[in-house]
């Protein structure tokens, strides 16, 4: 099966120059979405996996899966103000603008080591903030797995450079 038939491309989204690789066609196919899955777990077996994290929003909906397929905790990396208790936050670049991430400090422990799902990495600003909320709760980077990379934009490039392991299904130009 290949994955990439069920990306859509919409040109001009979110805004006029982007081409939005929408995974929403390959979560609707229960086949495409369980090869998917299937995948990531497999590329997971390659590193030692205490706990499950993801960056929101769409990376939920990857994580979440394989961690209960691992048996592992997953752990949500969520937008500024969207989790109750004490967080760790990290602020960062996007292509158009800035954002925050955040983790409840309870929720990695000293050495833990974690996994990174998401579903698309562009320049990688938002992974490396992952990164950084992983390391500020003490934890280690196991590795990122995305489903897709947009190749041309260097993110994936930049975390291994930042001596990270990444994995992705995918490869995709980002224009």
């Amino acid at each position: 099966m290949d994955l990439k038939d069920y990306i859509r491309s919409i040109k001009d989204y979110p805004k006029k120059g982007i081409l939005f690789r929408d995974i929403t066609t390959l979560i609707k196919d229960e086949l495409a979405f369980k090869e998917t899955i299937n995948q990531i777990v497999e590329k997971s077996k390659k590193f030692k996996v205490d706990k499950v994290a993801a960056i929101e929003s769409r990376g939920f909906v990857f994580a979440s899966a394989v961690s209960y397929i691992l048996k592992k905790p997953f752990i949500m990396l969520r937008k500024k103000n969207k989790l109750p208790a004490d967080v760790h936050s990290v602020d960062f670049q996007l292509e158009y603008g800035t954002a925050t991430i955040e983790v409840h400090k309870d929720s990695i422990s000293e050495n833990d080591s974690v996994l990174i799902i998401d579903d698309l990495i562009a320049t990688g600003g938002t992974a490396e903030a992952a990164a950084k909320l992983i390391e500020i709760s003490k934890g280690k980077v196991a590795a990122f797995i995305f489903v897709i990379n947009l190749f041309d934009l260097g993110g994936c490039e930049n975390l291994v450079k930042n001596g990270y392991k990444v994995e992705n299904l995918m490869d995709f130009p980002g224009h």
